[in-house]
């Protein structure tokens, strides 16, 4: 008779966990929907959109650094709450904004809400749900990304503007905030941690201590990661339009399609990842992606070859940030795997940044070609750390 009582609690609390990692994803994609329109009215260049991307990953790096001492005295439940708050708020900032340089302001605590919330949120379900849950949270981030361009660029077809759509995602991020406020005894009432994918809070092998600089190679694994994935969603356009000729509006329509598979591949491997385990899900992932990003690379390969290619790229890339995610509470112990979660959040943060431009000078130099090699190459390297990481933790 017991067993209900435990569950619907259970079930509640982590439906509220999905509804935030919903928020979260809101802002994402919806400045560059905006952009075009809001660098006009505000009189700003086109370059100055760099600034704003710049503060929000510094800010959002910061914050994920901090987030294991945040979290320790806080709780998870509170930091939800205010980041909530600080997003929703910085966003209804967006649309008053009377210049540009309220936009940077603004940004630092849209930044620093959104990494805090990102390490909580990951860290909780780590701990205390199992691998499938871990994808379906990142595959709850991917609706919230497609939902916050969907709605600004709604704004913008129906005559209100950058602003009104600014107004209408800031005033959705409130409404969750309160809910987020309103449902703080429910995180106090924290589930026990989960047993599904090994022990948690414990090395791997019994008797077994991780070395000094394992946590650190953990975290360092999201800055090759976040170059692969973001990566190769921007530079995949350029290289379908420019290197293969196709039209811009189609080649939109895969890159949307490479993100899409990114989504609906971690809802699918969530109905399997407790049966296959993190690390096997890990190893297959970056297999798949490194046979997709071959087949983008090969030059005297037909459209179609690579169009499939691209999207494999996408469905390899699916698994491994939550996988790596969630084996961390499993490779350290509990304070451990705390810091390192906000390290990995910072880390991902961090790469988002540097990948992208990093890719572009070799473009620049080496030409479009040389995209995709570079990311085969770091999709090798990433295969190698994370079979270190496997040996030690």
């Amino acid at each position: 008779m017991r067993q209900p009582t435990l569950v619907a609690p259970r079930m509640a609390l982590l439906a509220l966990v999905y509804g935030a990692f919903i928020s979260l994803g809101l802002p994402d994609g919806v400045f560059g929907v905006a952009w075009p329109p809001m660098r006009t009215d505000l009189g700003a260049s086109l370059a100055a959109a760099g600034w704003v991307t710049m503060i929000m990953t510094s800010a959002s790096a910061a914050s994920g650094f901090a987030s294991g001492w945040v979290l320790a005295r806080l709780g998870t439940g509170r930091v939800v709450a205010i980041s909530g708050l600080l997003t929703a708020l910085a966003m209804l900032g967006f649309s008053l904004a009377p210049a540009f340089g309220w936009i940077l302001l603004l940004t630092v605590p849209l930044g620093l809400g959104a990494g805090a919330v990102d390490a909580g949120l990951n860290h909780f379900v780590a701990r205390h749900y199992s691998a499938r849950h871990m994808n379906w949270l990142h595959g709850c981030w991917g609706i919230g990304a497609t939902l916050g361009p969907m709605l600004m660029g709604a704004a913008l077809a129906g005559g209100i503007g950058w602003q009104g759509g600014y107004r209408a995602i800031g005033l959705l991020q409130l409404a969750l905030a309160f809910v987020f406020v309103a449902s703080l005894s429910m995180w106090a009432r924290e589930p026990a941690p989960s047993d599904h994918g090994g022990p948690v809070g414990t090395p791997s092998r019994p008797g077994m201590t991780p070395p000094a600089w394992a946590p650190w190679l953990a975290a360092s694994l999201y800055l090759v990661y976040a170059t692969i994935e973001v990566g190769s969603g921007l530079w995949a356009a350029s290289i379908l339009v420019d290197g293969r000729g196709m039209a811009p509006a189609d080649a939109g329509v895969w890159v949307a399609g490479y993100f899409g598979a990114i989504m609906a591949g971690r809802f699918a491997i969530g109905l399997v990842a407790v049966r296959l385990g993190n690390r096997a899900l890990v190893r297959a992932g970056i297999l798949t992606a490194l046979a997709g990003a071959a087949l983008v690379a090969l030059r005297g390969v037909p459209n179609g070859v690579a169009l499939v290619g691209l999207m494999l790229l996408g469905l390899g890339c699916a698994p491994i940030y939550p996988s790596l995610m969630h084996e961390a509470t499993r490779r350290f112990d509990a304070d451990t795997a705390r810091r390192v979660i906000g390290r990995q959040v910072a880390f991902s943060y961090v790469g988002c940044a540097l990948g992208p431009a990093a890719l572009g000078l070799l473009a620049a130099g080496l030409g479009l070609w040389a995209v995709m090699p570079a990311v085969c190459l770091a999709l090798l390297v990433l295969l190698a750390m994370t079979s270190r990481l496997d040996r030690v933790t």
